[in-house]
């Protein structure tokens, strides 16, 4: 029967598999719904929109997802609908699932996701996909929309892995791109009405409700031709519910959502035990690799007063102690001095600390530091330059000189601190040997001033490398991406420059990823939809969990690129290391941002002759396309108002 428990069936299973804690659910703050929370109709129609949502990866990386754990207890606020969650489960119950027979289920009522009308998945990276994959095979929901019938779940994906979502276009209903908030309200009540009016016209006249809005994507309802070298030609609707560009959600008073509200506590380890709040949403800094950055703006800050409230709610409810103060670049908040202040002062005798993501060089000063750390443990400081030199810190717009480097790890040394991370990236456009080398050179300047600055040799730095990544609607989505041996060589070149002298190589750490998960990153990132063949044929030779180390296999996919690409006249190559013209349609062009296609050219330019460009919220508007085009505007303080006294109703 329809919303059954599988759990008498999951449970001798459990016994089999590694950590399977992760399966059982029960988590403090989680709900399960009665099945029909929404009663039954006149005629026995089924009123309830019920809602199974994935992050698809383990427990461990899922659980403190925001996104989901938001989205979760929208949904599940209402009346007439229900939300449970569900996450990749790990090839050790994979097997013993499909020996069993037994679908994919949700954590929460542990029903099979089959069940569902939406069966809704998160990406915030593409690595995900052969997960999703799984996850939709496991749960007996057929791999190919064109395959799905009447009683199948509508598959919906979001996330900013959406913002391109013609690589997975063969496998999904439908996508929606931006805020998830008001979204899933929206789509919610559109399903809402279409069951209790008898769903009319079956799935086929719901999905053309959802493409009606303006913003939820159906890619069926587009038809793709391509040019003899392979580039697309046109991507144009096919059916008359579907609009020329499908527009991205924002929420613009993130004070009226103030989710989560009560954050789910993980019953396993999971990467994140903190409850945090999201502080302001989208970021103007303009660093032109940061597709984050790009498609979140406008910037919009939640109030101080809103922040104190969440925090003091959260912490009632979850018992955590520590809270996290999150979005991309925090320190950038209008209150933040004032914020970390008030938060401090209200949980000292609890011991509460505070933290915050990476922190940029020209946002850190002491006083927040201290304050940050003043009612916890004291660890290390983590800044992101992300470019080797300063004319790569030019191309990429991250408006930081060495100097301000030296000077803020100085401040920070000489107060007590003892380590310090440093993010970078190689592989960025027209990067040289040389430009990554200058790292080494940072590092060892870093270490000779916490030296001098503190008046100690205990001291340290790990310096951190990422691959770049080109990626869709961001200034650098033209770009050629370098290759994985290329990356490879450089990065030695790199390590062998920081262990050659003696002075400070025990003093610098060195991490960094190998270049060829991010050539697949790429490959998936700026892909189309023939690249859909590529991923499907990974999954079936067993491809999962491609974000692990241990899981991905390059070979694997190089092996289906040539099996599967050939065909149409392009290769791995072609997708990731090639440069596009500005002529190019791009496989994500009817996919509206709100960014201006000709600004984010213009920016490329400006990044090709190494011209920076100024944040819009504290100069003039630089014409990106994003306010004019979404109706949307900056919301930033200061508001004037004091954190302390909290009122909490």
């Amino acid at each position: 029967m329809p919303g059954e428990s599988l759990f008498a069936d999951l449970e001798p299973l459990l016994e089999r598999v590694r950590k399977p804690i992760q399966y059982v659910g029960g988590e403090l703050n989680s709900t399960v719904k009665d099945w029909d929370c929404a009663g039954r109709g006149p005629q026995g129609e089924e009123l309830t929109v019920r809602w199974a949502l994935m992050y698809p990866d383990a427990y461990e990386i899922g659980l403190p997802n925001q996104g989901v754990m938001i989205l979760y207890e929208v949904i599940n606020e209402r009346d007439d609908a229900l939300a449970e969650r569900t996450y990749a489960v790990w090839p050790d119950l994979e097997e013993q699932l499909r020996a069993a027979g037994m679908p994919q289920f949700t954590v929460d009522g542990h029903r099979a996701i089959g069940d569902f009308d939406v069966f809704g998945i998160s990406f915030s990276t593409e690595l995900g996909y052969t997960n999703f994959l799984n996850a939709l095979d496991l749960a007996r929901i057929p791999v190919h929309a064109t395959d799905r019938g009447e009683d199948d779940p509508i598959v919906l994906v979001g996330g900013h892995a959406a913002f391109n979502p013609e690589p997975i276009a063969d496998f999904v209903d439908a996508a929606v791109v931006g805020d998830g908030e008001q979204a899933v309200v929206m789509i919610t009540d559109e399903i809402a009405e279409w069951k209790a009016t008898g769903r009319p016209g079956g799935r086929l006249e719901l999905l053309r409700r959802l493409a009606e809005t303006g913003s939820v994507y159906v890619p069926s309802f587009y038809a793709v031709t391509y040019l003899p070298d392979g580039r697309i030609q046109r991507v144009a609707p096919n059916d008359q519910a579907a609009p020329w560009r499908v527009t991205k959600h924002t929420v613009m008073d993130l004070d009226a959502w103030p989710y989560p509200k009560a954050p789910l506590v993980p019953t396993a380890e999971a990467v994140h035990e903190r409850m945090s709040v999201e502080i302001f949403r989208g970021c103007t800094r303009g660093c032109r690799f940061c597709q984050a950055g790009m498609i979140t703006r406008p910037v919009r800050e939640r109030s101080i007063t809103g922040i104190g409230e969440m925090v003091e709610r959260g912490l009632a409810a979850t018992g955590f102690e520590e809270v996290g103060l999150l979005s991309l670049s925090s320190a950038d908040h209008s209150e933040i001095a004032p914020l970390t202040k008030g938060l401090a002062d209200r949980y000292a005798a609890q011991q509460v600390g505070l933290s915050l993501p990476s922190t940029r060089v020209d946002a850190f000063n002491i006083d927040l530091a201290n304050e940050l750390t003043r009612n916890g443990r004291r660890s290390g400081l983590t800044f992101a330059p992300e470019g080797g030199s300063e004319r790569m810190r030019r191309v990429i717009n991250k408006m930081v000189t060495e100097q301000d480097l030296i000077d803020t790890v100085a401040a920070a040394y000489g107060a007590g601190w003892r380590q310090v991370k440093l993010y970078f990236m190689c592989g960025l456009p027209t990067e040289t040997d040389e430009d990554v080398l200058q790292i080494a050179d940072l590092a060892k300047k870093v270490i000779e001033t916490g030296r001098k600055a503190s008046g100690r040799k205990d001291i340290r730095c790990t310096v951190s490398i990422g691959g770049f990544v080109p990626k869709p609607h961001t200034p650098f989505q033209w770009a050629a991406q370098l290759g994985a041996e290329e990356t490879d060589a450089r990065l030695a070149k790199l390590r062998e420059a920081i262990r050659a002298d003696r002075r400070f190589a025990s003093s610098i750490g060195f991490r960094y990823h190998d270049g060829q998960p991010g050539i697949i990153e790429g490959l998936l990132s700026r892909g189309d939809r023939r690249v859909g063949g590529v991923i499907e044929k990974v999954w079936r030779d067993g491809g999962r969990f491609d974000g692990w180390r241990e899981y991905f296999s390059y070979d694997a996919w190089v092996a289906a690129c040539a099996d599967v690409l050939p065909q149409f006249g392009v290769d791995l190559d072609w997708y990731t290391t090639r440069e596009r013209g500005q002529a190019e349609v791009l496989p994500w062009d009817h996919i509206d941002s709100g960014l201006d296609k000709d600004w984010l050219w213009s920016d490329w330019q400006d990044a090709l002759s190494e011209h920076e460009q100024d944040d819009c919220r504290w100069t003039p508007c630089f014409d990106c396309g994003v306010c004019p085009q979404l109706g949307t505007h900056i919301q930033i303080g200061p508001t004037g108002t004091q954190l302390l006294p909290l009122t909490v109703v």
